[in-house]
């Protein structure tokens, strides 16, 4: 009954590491503004470490070693409006150099930029000033390993241990919250062997 145990731990443990990446978006609320209203520099908060996220059918956290400079240097990162690359770029870090500045602190992944003299640029800050846009956004992925999922009082829990890549930070009208099909492929996968692991330790109990 322990081998079968360790089995199914095992497969929990394989089946979050066996897909592949894919991009996933998460949101940042009241977490961009101007730095003043007469500057066209825009600073936010992209991405926050160790806080739990809305429930998306599972509860996530970004674990504070989940990015590093080697992050920021090895990834192409652009900022977007409303992760629209449609209407042009506000700013941008090539391998952790351009006119998007990312610096990591306690809490998380900051960045900063200064507003284009573009059509887009201006309408960024005009939607700034009227309070109409105060989140921020980030898109990124996570390696094969990169996350550990577990159970806690009935409820799913995700840990983003590492992130690969990052690929834009937005400032976003409305939260974004887009999980992929491997990531729901994961936590079904996991329900479905927490379950049997579940039984098991019913079947011991009673014995």
């Amino acid at each position: 009954m322990e081998i079968e145990i360790r089995n199914i731990q095992n497969q929990i443990k394989r089946s979050s590491m066996e897909l592949g990446t894919e991009i996933e978006i998460r949101n940042i609320q009241n977490q961009i503004k101007r730095s003043s209203e007469d500057s066209r520099t825009v600073e936010g908060l992209a991405v926050v470490f160790n806080s739990d996220s809305v429930d998306m059918g599972f509860i996530e956290r970004i674990s504070p070693n989940a990015i590093t400079e080697d992050t920021i240097n090895n990834s192409d990162i652009f900022a977007y409006l409303d992760h629209n690359s449609d209407r042009g770029v506000l700013a941008r870090s090539r391998n952790g150099n351009g006119t998007l500045k990312l610096w990591l602190e306690e809490d998380g992944l900051h960045y900063r930029f200064e507003a284009p003299n573009t059509a887009l640029g201006d309408e960024l800050l005009s939607y700034l000033s009227r309070g109409e846009i105060n989140n921020s956004s980030f898109a990124f992925t996570i390696p094969k390993d990169g996350d550990v999922w577990e159970m806690r009082n009935g409820k799913h829990y995700r840990t983003i241990n590492k992130i690969d890549r990052l690929f834009d930070v937005s400032p976003v009208f409305q939260p974004a919250y887009k999980t992929t099909t491997s990531v729901r492929r994961r936590l079904d996968g996991f329900a479905q062997i927490e379950e049997k692991l579940n039984k098991i330790k019913e079947e011991i109990e009673k014995l």
